[in-house]
This record gives structure tokens, C-alpha cells and sequence, in this order.
């Protein structure tokens, strides 16, 4: 079928009749018409007979398109022959000028029906190329979005399988370490000459501390596991930071020895709504970084304020710092500053925690420090918890 037969067949299925509808519409019109006039066909002209004759054909075109506009102009000039020119009620013309006008009427009853039928193909047709362009564009934005999707499911399985490798070598650097210090140490411990007693603790020393770095990390580890699964929930308390900042420097004693250490907690700070385990996290993997990153000598400032129902905990270093270009970045899974040797999951363990509670977390220039190291600007890590409220 060619594509005018079907646009001819479209337009016609989309009549507000269809063809039947509209024929018999437009013979119903004829016959009422025909009703009012012929009390006064009498007393009116032809024209006038036939003008009111041809509205029913410009209404059965409109509605039903090009067929129901040619029966109902047969079935008007019909009409007009019969019952309104004389002799009246036959189908007999007695005069020459009623021939004309009947043939007359037949051929401006089709060629305006047929008109107002073609203008209306045209503008069904036209809505209809309209409706299937908006369908194109619909189907196009969809293909879009779906596009955009995919991308971004393309995008996030690049983004997991790079921090699945990051994790693995993470893993694998980190755990292999202290693990060969601890097969080192008590194989020399079994194998090797005797040692006294001091020189016996300080490699007993030595397991423990690469033990306890052990235990942090499967800690961070599980810590992000519960992050991804989204079921990182804080277990909240009132929590004394003093005596939580003041525990967790003296059991990093070992990790911190190589820097001095200052903490600076007023006596009057309020009580922290959170939870203690998380938040002992966080100061760990803080001090643990802090003393990475400080040169030998250097001072670590741990602080504490109170402000507008939030406190503000400070762990500042003397370290090289940290870029501004990587200041965000850095507490994304996996992802390193500069020179760090760390897993990469501290610091987003970190923000998470942090934002579990409701607080913030951000590095900032400078240690705090009256003047630091030549050629360090170092870099302060500051978070806020809640204020408890009893």
C-alpha cells in the first residue's frame, strides 16, 4: 500500500464519525432541514433551498471525510430535485433552468464537500505526523536516559573494580607486613641465639604493635564493609572525649613515639552523643595518620571546644600537609595523598563515621603550632559530634 493510501485511510479511521457515522448524520440533517423548508418552498428562492441543502454536506465531510460527503451531496441534490423544484414530490424537471440549477447544486455540493473533506486529511494528518514525531522524541530521550544509565552502571562497575584492585593491594601490602615482622621476630625468637631479657620485650614489643596493627586494619576493613552495606549505625551514648583522647594516646604509645604528643581538652567540655567504639575509630585512625605523616620530633595537638551545641575535636600535625586539590579526594575509599603509604580506607572510614552522627569532617592548612618544622605546613583533620543532652 502506498504511503498516500495509507495517510487517505489514516485520516479517514480518524473522523470524529468515521464514514457511516457521518453519512447518516448528514441524511439526518438533509431530512430536517428539508422538514422546516418545505412548509415555505412556496415562498423561497432555489438558491436559498439549496444554500441551506449544502450545509449537511460540509458537515458529513468534515466528520466522515470524502465518501460521506459525496453520498450526502447525492442524497441532498436528491432532496432538492424531489420536494423543491417544481412539479414538487417527483423526480420530474418541467424547466430548463431548474436542470441547470439541480446540476449546478450536485457540482458546488461535491467540490465543497470534497474541499472541506481534503482540509480535514490534511490537518488529521498533520496532528498525526505530529504525534509520531513527539513519540520519535519520547523514544529518543528514552534511548538517552537508557544511554545515561548505562554509563553511569558502566562508571560505577570501572569505579568498583578499580577500588576491588586498590583493596587487594591494599590488603596484600598491609597485611603482608606485619605479618613477615611477626614470622621474622619469633622465628628468630625460636631459632636464634639468646637474647636477655630486655632485648627478649622490646621484639615481644615489636609482635604486639605489628599485632595491634593488624587488628586496626581488619577493624577498618569490617568498618567499610558495614559502610558499603549501608549498615553503619551508631550506638549512641554519653561520651566522656577527655578520658576517650587521653586513653587512646596512651595506648598508641608505641605508634607515637617517635612525636610528642599535646592534648588540650577543657575540664568543662560537655558530654558527646555518640558512639564511643566508632568514635575511638576515628581518633585512632587520626593519631595513627597524624604520626605517619609528622617528621621525627615533630608534636601532634589533639583539641577539644565546644560550640553551638557541637563539639569540635582537632588532630593537627607538622607533616608536608595536604594539596588543596586533594583535600576532598582523600577521604574517598582507597584514594592516598601524596606519598602515603597507608591502606587508603582510614580516612573515608573516617567521614563516615563522622557523618553517621550527624557531623563533618575536613582537613585543614597548619598544625596550630606557635612555628612548624622548616618546609612543613602541616595539616589539621577537625570533626564535630553532637553535644549529648540529657
Amino acid at each position: 500500500m502506498s504511503r498516500s493510501r495509507q495517510d487517505r485511510d489514516v485520516g479517514n479511521s480518524r473522523r470524529p464519525l468515521g464514514r457511516v457515522g457521518a453519512t447518516l448524520v448528514g441524511v439526518a440533517l438533509i431530512a430536517g432541514i428539508a422538514a422546516i423548508l418545505i412548509p415555505f418552498r412556496a415562498r423561497t428562492s432555489t438558491a436559498t433551498d439549496a444554500l441551506a441543502l449544502v450545509v449537511p454536506v460540509v458537515v458529513a465531510a468534515w466528520a466522515g471525510g470524502r465518501i460521506a460527503a459525496v453520498l450526502t451531496a447525492a442524497t441532498a441534490a436528491v432532496t432538492l430535485e424531489v420536494f423543491f423544484l417544481p412539479p414538487y414530490n417527483t423526480f420530474k424537471l418541467d424547466l430548463v433552468d431548474d436542470a441547470v440549477a439541480l446540476g449546478v447544486f450536485t457540482a458546488v455540493a461535491l467540490a465543497v464537500g470534497t474541499l472541506v473533506a481534503l482540509e480535514g486529511e490534511r490537518r488529521l494528518l498533520a496532528e498525526q505526523r505530529a504525534a509520531e514525531i513527539e513519540e520519535l522524541y519520547e523514544q529518543q530521550r528514552h534511548l538517552l536516559d537508557a544511554q545515561a544509565r548505562l554509563a553511569e552502571e558502566s562508571a560505577y562497575f570501572q569505579r568498583l573494580g578499580d577500588d576491588r584492585s586498590a583493596l587487594l593491594r591494599s590488603v596484600s601490602h598491609d597485611l603482608r607486613t606485619p605479618l613477615v615482622t611477626i614470622k621474622a621476630v619469633t622465628s628468630d625468637l625460636r631459632d636464634g641465639p639468646h637474647y636477655d631479657d630486655k632485648v627478649r620485650d622490646e621484639l615481644l614489643d615489636l609482635v604486639g604493635d605489628e599485632a595491634e596493627r593488624l587488628d586496626r586494619l581488619v577493624a577498618n576493613l569490617l568498618s567499610l564493609s558495614r559502610i558499603e552495606a549501608g549498615s553503619l549505625t551508631p550506638e549512641r551514648q554519653a561520651v566522656p572525649l577527655d578520658e576517650l583522647l587521653t586513653d587512646r594516646v596512651r595506648k598508641l604509645n608505641r605508634v607515637l613515639r617517635n612525636v610528642r604528643v599535646q592534648v588540650d581538652v577543657p575540664f568543662t567540655l560537655p558530654l558527646a552523643d555518640a558512639d564511643y567504639t566508632l568514635v575511638d575509630q576515628v581518633v585512632t585512625n587520626l593519631l595513627e595518620n597524624a604520626a605517619r605523616h609528622s617528621p621525627d620530633g615533630g608534636t601532634v595537638r589533639v583539641r577539644a571546644r565546644e560550640h553551638d551545641g557541637w563539639i569540635e575535636v582537632v588532630v593537627a600535625d607538622q607533616g608536608p600537609g595536604v594539596d588543596p586539590a586533594d583535600r576532598d579526594r582523600i577521604f574517598e575509599p582507597f584514594r592516598r595523598g601524596e606519598g602515603s603509604t597507608s591502606s587508603g580506607v582510614g580516612l573515608a572510614i573516617c567521614r563516615a563515621i563522622v557523618e553517621a552522627h550527624g557531623g563533618s569532617i575536613a582537613v585543614q592548612a597548619g598544625d596550630g603550632a606557635p612555628a612548624a618544622s622548616a618546609g612543613h605546613q602541616g595539616a589539621a583533620f577537625v570533626f564535630t559530634l553532637p553535644v549529648h543532652r540529657s
